[in-house]
């Protein structure tokens, strides 16, 4: 059975404006990018806005998992493609200096700042979310190189990958406050010293 659907047809590129909403929670963030920021940056009227991707809190959690996939995948594509933890820590230190100060782009990471100042709980945790993946992610993977003889078996597994995603996120931030990339890139080879 076909559906129709009521009223006039979408006359925007909605992958276009979600990439223009993402980078504009990635300058501001959730709480202070309103629905008016929104719809002049976006060139939308506001029931467009709400026809194509429903209130502001659904826009947010569907411009991060895009986000995630499109500008901040480096993380993953480490965990995934490299044969060890350790390798994949040294590859996601070296590219973050790059990601994170991407000329055209907002500097930083809207995966670590995009909560911030708000006190929305279903916007907290779908950032959250999103970093504890991150976070159990590297942790499994520690484990497994625990269990292989990769890594000491004292090796705290959990607090190395806390502090990993610690160094990432610092640099993100300190990206954001306009440290340049030489000086990331820097940090990333005492944040490498760190692994047993």
């Amino acid at each position: 059975m076909a559906s129709t659907t009521r009223g006039r047809p979408r006359s925007f590129d909605r992958d276009a404006v979600l990439d223009k909403a993402i980078r504009l929670f990635w300058r501001n963030g959730y709480e202070a990018t309103s629905v008016r920021d929104l719809t002049e940056e976006l060139g939308i009227g506001a029931p467009s806005l709400y026809n194509a991707f429903g209130d502001k809190r659904r826009l947010f959690a569907e411009a991060i998992s895009v986000y995630d996939q499109e500008y901040g995948g480096f993380i993953d594509a480490a965990l995934a493609e490299e044969p060890t933890a350790k390798q994949a820590a040294a590859r996601a230190f070296a590219e973050a200096p790059a990601c994170y100060t991407r000329r055209g782009l907002p500097a930083g990471c809207l995966i670590v700042t995009g909560d911030v100042g708000t006190a929305d709980e279903e916007v907290l945790a779908a950032v959250r979310r999103i970093r504890q993946a991150k976070f159990a992610a590297f942790t499994d993977k520690i484990r497994a190189d625990i269990a292989a003889g990769e890594l000491p078996a004292d090796t705290d597994a959990e607090a190395l990958a806390r502090y990993t995603m610690s160094v990432l996120s610092g640099m993100a931030q300190a990206a954001r406050d306009g440290v340049p990339r030489a000086e990331l890139e820097r940090v990333t080879k005492i944040a490498l010293a760190a692994w047993p």
